[in-house]
This record gives structure tokens, C-alpha cells and sequence, in this order.
């Protein structure tokens, strides 16, 4: 059985790349995203290279190999999952259950977490917008969004993915009456100063660039 350690290392990995387009990842921000020190990346690679789940080049980088992945896609399948039925079950909110699901994820057995599945009916993501992988490691991505930074004024979407998953910023976006499904409207679009204002029925919030490209919508 893969330890603790090693399943939150493919997982950072698969994570990195996909958000990379599948380029390789660095030791540094494997290491940002692990909280530890590039030395301690590089010897975790040795573990992970002797257990044939990842390959590092020199001056690429690391990728996952097809075992490596398949584990990551395992992992990430349940910590979505149980995001999902803390929210769905026992009604905690989407800025909880993250830290809870980055805990119960490797205590979890495949078999449990096949009966949640079908339990929540099947479900195709997970309460911040991202996409649940199958039992058979798929994963269906969630097609034709786009940036809520790209969008022009006037323009109305729905929110559908978030992709900074921290409490603080699920908490600021809920405070701004943002939440995955909630339709709203761009009511002004400052390309020179980097920020949008949306009209939710709450009222109207104006996001900066760095808030604004992290949320992932659908226009209408």
C-alpha cells in the first residue's frame, strides 16, 4: 500500500502538470506545494522513481508514470467525493470541507468510496466546481468555460468552477454572493486597471485580476 506521503506527492504532481497542460513539473513548485524544501522534493523522487510512479529529467522535470497517475486519479477521486457528501449529508460548507477531505482521503477504502459515489447519484464534480474522476480513472472535463476576466460587459454567467480552494477565499466569495451555480452579471470590465465588477442578487462586487482569473464560469 502506497503511504500517506506518497499518495499527497502524486497527487501535488498530477495537479501541477494538469494545470500546466501536462508539461512536466518543477522540483519548486512541487515544493510550494508540498510546504517543504526543493531538497526534500528531490529525495522524495528517488522514492517515487524507485517505485516506478514518476520519471525527473534534469532541466524538464517531473512526470507522473501511467502507475503514478492512475494512484493520483485514485486519491483525487476521493477527496472529491467526500467534499462532496460533507457538503451534501451533513451540510457543512464549501470553505470546510477541503482541510476534512485532505485528511480522510487515505483512510478511505475504493470500495467506500464507490458506495458514496452512488450514493450522490454519480456526480460529475465536487462542490468547488472541479471534475470527479471515474472508477476507471476518466475524468470529463467541464467544457466550454471561460475566465470570469475575459468576459466583456454586460455579459451574463454562471459560476462553475473555482480554482483557489483555500477557506479564506471561498469565505470572501460566498461574502460577495458567489457560489458554484449562481448567476450574475458583468456590469463593467476595466481591462487597464485589472478588475470586474458582477451583479449577483445580492448586489454588485468588484473582483481584482488575480480574484477574477481564478473563477471559471458559463456564459449563456
Amino acid at each position: 500500500m502506497p503511504s500517506l506521503t506518497t499518495e499527497n506527492y502524486v497527487k501535488a504532481i498530477h495537479l501541477i502538470c494538469t494545470d500546466r497542460d501536462n508539461r512536466p513539473a518543477s522540483t519548486g513548485e512541487i515544493a510550494t506545494a508540498m510546504g517543504v524544501s526543493p531538497g526534500t522534493v528531490t529525495s522524495m523522487l528517488k522514492t517515487l522513481s524507485e517505485a516506478k510512479l514518476a520519471t525527473y529529467t534534469p532541466y524538464e522535470g517531473v512526470r507522473l508514470t501511467d502507475s503514478g497517475d492512475a494512484l493520483a486519479l485514485r486519491v483525487i477521486r476521493r477527496h472529491r467525493l467526500i467534499e462532496l457528501f460533507l457538503v451534501k449529508t451533513l451540510g457543512l460548507s464549501w470553505d470546510e470541507v477541503h482541510e476534512e477531505a485532505e485528511h480522510m482521503e487515505h483512510a478511505v477504502s475504493d470500495r467506500l468510496v464507490d458506495r458514496i459515489e452512488e450514493y450522490l447519484d454519480f456526480p460529475e464534480s465536487d462542490p468547488h466546481g472541479d471534475p470527479i474522476p471515474k472508477a476507471d480513472g476518466t475524468v470529463t472535463e467541464i467544457q466550454h468555460t471561460h475566465r470570469l476576466i475575459d468576459l466583456s460587459t454586460g455579459q451574463e454567467f454562471c459560476l462553475v468552477r473555482v480554482l483557489d480552494q483555500s477557506a479564506d477565499f471561498l469565505r470572501y466569495l460566498s461574502d460577495s454572493g458567489l457560489k458554484i451555480g449562481t448567476f450574475a452579471q458583468v456590469t463593467a470590465n476595466h481591462a487597464a486597471a485589472g478588475v470586474v465588477t458582477v451583479k449577483t442578487k445580492d448586489g454588485e462586487t468588484t473582483f481584482g485580476r488575480d480574484v477574477a482569473e481564478k473563477l471559471l464560469v458559463d456564459i449563456g
